[in-house]
């Protein structure tokens, strides 16, 4: 009974890691409550008015959530200086609520200087967050001069009740994260094993199901590579310890990933295509039975179950898990494949080197491992792993671009528009009332957060009016269920918050309805909550965010076509430069610094991914245009795994003995960084006319030179050569690049 018990405790750890990777969402909702319910617990025995008591809570909510920096001195500073703010920003709010004129004046001007600190990095943009939120405080609970030295003490209260919890309640370090993040790593693997488990089982009507959850688990487990990849340096004792994690987990996801495209291919009559597994909704292959015997089959779905159980296996390990090793590490050996078609052996060499990724991850994560239980064939992976380590070159090397000037820079652009913005909600919001006018201004300011094209503030606004309505329904059911009773609507407030920071991340949507929902609750508090009052917010919030997007759209916009394409430049000029630099090296030339290279090209295309959202939303009039966007994308995914791959296989060549350099290489694949190139140039300047080239399969380009080639230069790396060559001309159709044959 004990050991079932911790069999379904270590399910749930591994179902809360693997649904919220390091627990991010999970801090962030308890840290919220436990400022807000420790901030109550000291000032409720003080016999305060609600107001007072409301001001408190919603100062510890904001202190807490605008706290952005990694670094545990670095969050401390900041709330240190966040406090003076707040209490300037109140005591402002409350000298100029009588008058009307320069206090939207002073403000505009606050909104400005808050998107401005943008520029300023996270504490910039923290300490802008206070100012706003705390401003919008003295509103809210309509402050005036003779209520000041009361809201500063309770403010006092709600920034040290933030510091308390923060720092001691639920204390977050950068180690501690990373150490969760890869245990969501771990988890998130598995079960992209377990996806790849159910599509060899699945049927002919629910392969499109199994597929689907195979590119879910996929893009999810490189969404943990990125968030593990954006902390190592904090997380990590030095340099080479970080680069070593970073190869293990780019292996490992790499391996995972090409594992599901063989299991893929075994099935369907045609070889698949790699664009299968990063197209939302792309039609699955047509499938069959698994060639070849029944007993190979069979044994796949062991090694897959093996496979999940030796991922998520973690501390030492017993007998029964190094044999389980043993096999699946015997597969890289061709005399230890069992029998069977040529695609299904390839599923076997698959599962062979994702144990290998497993494995080295394992040792990069928790050090050296009991090696007495080895087979050949796993001392054999073992000593490949250690000369990898040793090879780990640790010079870093950054390149700084200019950065832009004037109304240019981001940060000064966004500023303008959400100040010309905010004077409009100012103005439309006071028609409305002159009482709440400050809902439209808080939504247009917030629709400006972390957006920067017009397409990405109408989709935020649609977003936010939209969980705004549902959430006034809400407020009217929680309202009346609570009546006059005060502790059960804090209670409700508080699990309100906490829903409403555990969903933001998911969806913005819920977390607007679950903001609405919880002012709902505060107006009754305050005893100033009706029917009126919420139906009145949906008004100044459809204000807001209509006041958002006019401003986005007329003052200095960043229309979501250029901010596309500008991101897609970049997107191709990182591509080039992976591609040229892992070829360069696979053709015996300098090593380069692949694995940063590598890391910026997934930022750069996580962001062009970020910006598509108003093209490929289900909202948009414009089909064909949703279609070719999600395409693009798709197709970039694609090359981006393949250069991922070379790049990885790269790194490999001072070590592995069946990789050696192929000068060939360089002359053969020299196409395909000249069409990304030419695509590239095409994107950025509709003047150029220079076409994409097609030609001969790269392999065959170097089948006459020797007939040896597979011995320098394995099958892998041809493969990830002519599939990102085929990816690379497919991009030219979508972007209306022309494409031509050589005469010859």
């Amino acid at each position: 009974m004990k050991a079932a018990g911790r069999s379904v405790g270590a399910r749930v750890r591994d179902h809360l890691a693997a649904s919220d990777p390091g627990l991010l969402r999970l801090t962030a909702g308890l840290r919220t409550v436990g400022a807000i319910a420790l901030t109550l617990a000291v000032l409720a025995p003080l016999g305060l008015d609600i107001t007072h008591m409301v001001a408190g809570a919603m100062t510890s909510m904001a202190a807490t959530f605008a706290i952005r920096e990694r670094q545990r001195r670095a969050q401390a500073v900041t709330l240190a200086v966040g406090l003076p703010v707040a209490l300037a920003s109140v005591s402002a709010g409350a000298l100029l609520s009588e008058r009307v004129w320069i206090g939207d004046v002073f403000a505009v001007a606050l909104i400005f200087c808050a998107v401005y600190g943008r520029r300023f990095g996270d504490r910039g943009m923290s300490l802008g967050l206070i100012g706003f939120q705390m401003y919008f405080v003295s509103l809210f609970v309509g402050a005036t001069p003779g209520q000041l030295p009361g809201l500063w003490a309770v403010m006092a209260v709600g920034f040290a009740s933030s510091a308390i919890v923060r720092f001691a309640v639920v204390p977050v370090t950068p180690t501690g994260l990373l150490e969760r993040l890869r245990e969501a790593f771990r988890a998130r693997m598995a079960r992209l094993v377990s996806a790849q488990l159910a599509l060899l089982d699945a049927g002919p009507d629910e392969v499109d199901k199994a597929l689907e959850e195979v590119r879910d688990g996929t893009a999810r487990l490189h969404e943990t590579a990125l968030m593990i990849q954006s902390r190592l340096e904090a997380g990590t004792p030095d340099e080479p310890t970080a680069r070593l994690v970073q190869r293990r987990i780019a292996d490992a996801e790499i391996a995972a990933e090409r594992l599901g495209l063989l299991l893929l291919s075994a099935r369907s009559a045609e070889r698949a295509d790699t664009l299968t597994l990063h197209l939302p909704g792309a039609p699955a292959p047509e499938v069959g039975r698994m060639p070849g015997p029944e007993e190979a089959t069979a044994l796949l779905r062991r090694d897959l179950l093996a496979l999940s159980t030796v991922v998520l296996r973690s501390g030492p390990s017993g007998t029964g898990v190094a044999q389980v090793r043993n096999r699946l590490l015997g597969y890289r050996d061709e005399e230890n494949l069992p029998a069977g078609s040529a695609a299904v052996r390839d599923v076997f060499r698959g599962i062979g080197e994702t144990a290998r990724a497993v494995m080295g991850l394992r040792i990069a994560l928790d050090g050296p491992q009991d090696e007495s239980d080895d087979s050949p064939a796993t001392a054999r992976s073992r000593e490949e792993l250690d000369a990898e380590d040793a090879a780990i070159d640790a010079e870093e090397t950054e390149e700084e671009g200019e950065e832009p000037k004037g109304l240019e820079r981001p940060t000064t652009r966004a500023a303008v528009q959400v100040a010309v913005g905010s004077t409009l909600a100012i103005v439309g919001g006071e028609l409305l009332s002159t009482d709440r006018w400050y809902w439209a201004v808080l939504t247009c300011w917030i629709v400006f957060i972390n957006t920067a094209s017009t397409g990405e503030i109408l989709v935020k606004g649609y977003r936010r009016l939209l969980g705004t309505v549902f959430g006034v329904v809400a407020g009217i059911m929680l309202a009346a269920l609570v009546g006059g009773n005060t502790a059960a609507a804090f209670a409700l407030v508080l699990v309100l918050i906490f829903a409403m920071f555990y969903t933001a991340p998911l969806s913005y949507t819920l977390m607007s309805f679950f903001v609405t929902a919880m002012l709902g609750m505060l107006y009754t508090l305050l005893h100033t909550y009706s029917w009126e009052v919420l139906l009145l917010r949906v008004e100044e919030t459809a204000l807001g965010a209509v006041c958002g997007v006019v401003a986005a759209a007329l003052v200095l916009p960043v229309h979501t076509d250029r901010r596309t394409n500008e991101l897609l430049v970049t997107v191709l000029e990182r591509l080039s430069e992976v591609t040229d630099a892992a070829v360069g090296q696979l053709s015996g030339g300098l090593p380069a610094d692949l694995l940063d290279k590598a890391r910026e090209l997934d930022q750069a295309l996580g962001d062009l991914r970020s910006a598509t959202k108003p093209l490929t939303h289900p909202v948009t009039p414009l089909r064909a245009r949703r279609t070719n966007a999600r395409y693009v994308v798709a197709l970039l995914e694609t090359c981006a795994y393949h250069a991922r791959a070379l790049a990885a296989t790269a790194e490999l060549l001072p070590t592995h003995p069946s990789i050696a350099a192929d000068p060939r290489l360089r002359g053969a694949a020299g196409r395909t960084v000249r069409n990304i190139d030419t695509i590239t140039a095409r994107v950025a300047d509709d003047e150029v006319t220079a076409p994409v080239e097609t030609g001969p399969s790269i392999a065959s380009l170097l089948a006459g030179d020797d007939a040896a080639r597979y011995g320098r230069i394995t099958g892998r790396v041809l493969r990830h050569l002519e599939r990102l060559d085929e990816a690379v001309v497919g991009l030219a159709r979508p972007l209306d690049v022309p494409v031509t044959a050589p005469d010859h």
